[in-house]
């Protein structure tokens, strides 16, 4: 797809197939201080792990690269079609060396969408429209610095989350931290019972293996008499450590398990020095919301932008959603074999 830009810049359909092109988009990701969920390393993970098809547009003129907007299509016989920038992640839209180029690439996305038969173009961050639909209130980051050693950490955790982060490295748990089988087995078992016991579909295991093979990314388990409680996988980028599927058993809840597997991190993240702690999104006046200004990190408010195509309907796969609550109290009384059994086919269409 090609389209007049600036007399001399045209914005394209991007070969993702192409290990040269790829690596070029990697550079200018780098250049311009973009996310991970904005390389396309992360797009074709995605695609491997969930056949939710990468793709993206690139903006260039005589000199190089000027723009690049990643996109996911997204599709599932419960939702419309949608492209997404970036599918499963919690950042990504445009990057470009000015806002104009940012928005002629969105509007290259609406051509795009029309023409894959989308319902809507879903961007979680950059620059968008003006006529396209904006929130804010709906979701928030929470990042913060890191403190040079274990004890200045715990100090600036506020005094009663603090007490629950002690309670936890009382216990005699195991850590360990890798990649390897074990921690990806022990991962997606707890992550799965995790995810069923808020009542979502557990995403398929193929989506961590693909990140972790693809990505700078390990995971941190804590074992309690030999057995899992509480697993995280992490992203690494640019100084930072992404805490990014995580959970933990009933007995973590009692145990403290969760509180000591997040303070284990932090330690990790600054043995292998990284600077920033980003606790990820979540829903604003979420238990999760709360959970992360219990310890002290500040919601920063994200935008989020959508354009709908005519006469269709944004698509919905917000798990907090009233339209969902029935199913979600469904679904937290399924069997784990089921829950685990049903959930991927749904959860690839959730990104």
């Amino acid at each position: 797809m090609n389209a007049p830009f600036l007399a001399a810049e045209t914005i394209a359909l991007a070969d993702l197939r192409d290990a040269r092109e790829a690596a070029r988009i990697e550079r200018f990701v780098a250049e311009l201080g973009g996310t991970p969920f904005q390389r396309p390393a992360w797009l074709c993970a995605i695609e491997r792990g969930t056949r939710q098809r990468a793709l993206g547009l690139v903006a260039e003129n005589h000199a190089g690269l000027t723009g690049w907007l990643p996109l996911t299509e997204v599709h599932s016989p419960l939702f419309p079609r949608a492209l997404v920038s970036s599918g499963f992640a919690v950042a990504g839209g445009p990057l470009a060396t000015s806002t104009t180029i940012a928005r002629r690439l969105c509007r290259a996305a609406e051509e795009l969408a029309v023409r894959r038969a989308c319902a809507s173009v879903e961007l979680r961050g950059g620059e968008a429209p003006t006529d396209w639909t904006v929130r804010s209130d709906s979701h928030a980051g929470f990042a913060a610095r890191l403190a040079p050693d274990d004890e200045t950490q715990l100090l600036a955790i506020p005094r009663k989350q603090r007490a629950e982060v002690r309670k936890g490295l009382e216990r005699d748990f195991a850590v360990e931290i890798g990649s390897a089988e074990r921690d990806r087995a022990a991962h997606y078992a707890v992550y799965a019972q995790s995810v069923r016991n808020l009542g979502t579909p557990v995403f398929p295991r193929s989506l961590f293996d693909a990140v972790l093979d693809a990505l700078d990314a390990d995971i941190l388990t804590l074992r309690l008499d030999g057995e899992p409680v509480a697993s995280v996988l992490s992203l690494y980028h640019d100084g930072v450590v992404m805490p990014y599927w995580g959970g933990g058993t009933f007995v973590a809840r009692a145990t403290r398990a969760n509180e000591r597997m997040y303070f284990e991190l932090m330690r990790h993240a600054r043995e292998r020095g990284c600077r920033t702690f980003d606790f990820g999104r979540s829903k604003t006046g979420s238990g999760a919301f709360a959970y992360k200004k219990n310890w002290g990190f500040e919601p920063q408010p994200l935008a989020y932008s959508t354009w709908t195509a005519p006469e269709h309907e944004a698509r919905d796969v917000d798990p907090t959603s009233d339209a969902y609550s029935a199913k979600i109290a469904l679904w937290k009384r399924l069997p784990l074999a089921v829950a685990n059994r049903l959930g991927p086919p749904i959860a690839r269409g959730l990104a």
